[in-house]
């Protein structure tokens, strides 16, 4: 309820250093109704102003062709124009929604994204694994709307490797369009970096290596036969680079991975942490079908 969201987000937010932030999640608008919408929006904007830190949305957007219908069968709403003009009636979009897929916008909803400064999070590998579609990236990028890259969950996507997801993006659009240079390189790494770091509100402290940024940074071993000779190390990185190459990570100038190897936590430990709750899961189903 929205008592509890309020308790969570004052516990929460701005913990650990500012690490953490509570984010405003209603799921999708053919899950979450347009009054409790409206109510959530009104909440997030009264927190943000005591708390003097803008709290984000996140949504699932026009992830399916068939978005609009369901909204209408469930709410019985007009859905006419696209599923983000609606929500745009209801006044609940702005620059702090981060909107998840955007695979079937019409030309209003793309409008509608680039007025309200919405980011949107393209999920290509997700996307394509459930045969949701393929988001407008270029289209989306052309009318100035911020795009960031997801991941989404395992369920839809099982590696969840970001550098998966950035070749795929590049690759992607170019086969779609038919158009070698719709999404290049150096976009597809911008959309995994600073694009995430607008999406997440965070354009300023990081996603970028400049003076004045934290220093979060991901350090790619290079000298190796897939990557070998060295012309262009965007285009290296982005359609070459695997998962397995990268040799360090630094979080705000701390080194948390180095030489591959993490340095707060013994991997081994959680693949037994994994496997236990696995079997846990599968414990709990069986008891719920049987009771079927």
């Amino acid at each position: 309820d929205l008592k509890a969201i309020e308790d969570l987000v004052r516990r929460w937010h701005g913990s650990y250093g500012g690490r953490v932030k509570v984010t405003i999640d209603p799921h999708a608008p053919y899950t979450v109704g347009p009054e409790y919408l409206k109510e959530l929006r009104l909440l997030t904007d009264e927190l943000s102003s005591k708390l003097g830190d803008r709290l984000l949305w996140h949504i699932h957007l026009a992830e399916t062709e068939d978005e609009a219908f369901k909204v209408e069968e469930a709410f019985k709403v007009d859905v006419r124009g696209g599923v983000a003009v609606y929500l745009d009636r209801l006044g609940v979009l702005g620059p702090d929604v981060v909107a998840a897929h955007c695979v079937w916008l019409t030309d209003g909803d793309v409008e509608v994204l680039a007025r309200r400064g919405v980011k949107v999070v393209h999920c290509p590998v997700s996307n394509l694994k459930l045969g949701s579609g393929i988001a407008p990236v270029p289209r989306l990028l052309s009318s100035g709307v911020t795009v960031a890259l997801g991941t989404d969950s395992a369920c839809s996507n099982n590696l969840l490797d970001l550098l998966e997801t950035v070749k795929l993006a590049a690759l992607l659009h170019k086969g779609v369009s038919r158009d070698p240079t719709s999404i290049s390189a150096w976009t597809a790494l911008e959309m995994a970096t600073a694009g995430g770091a607008e999406a997440l509100g965070l354009g300023q402290t990081t996603g970028k290596i400049k003076p004045g940024m934290k220093a979060d940074l991901v350090a790619v071993e290079l000298r190796k036969p897939h990557l070998t000779p060295l012309y262009d190390e965007v285009s290296h990185l982005v359609y070459a680079a695997r998962s397995l190459d990268v040799r360090h990570v630094l979080v705000d100038g701390e080194l948390i991975v180095e030489d591959g190897e993490f340095k707060r936590m013994k991997v081994e430990d959680l693949l037994v942490e994994a496997e236990k709750e696995k079997e846990k899961l599968l414990r709990r189903l069986g008891e719920k079908t049987s009771k079927r």
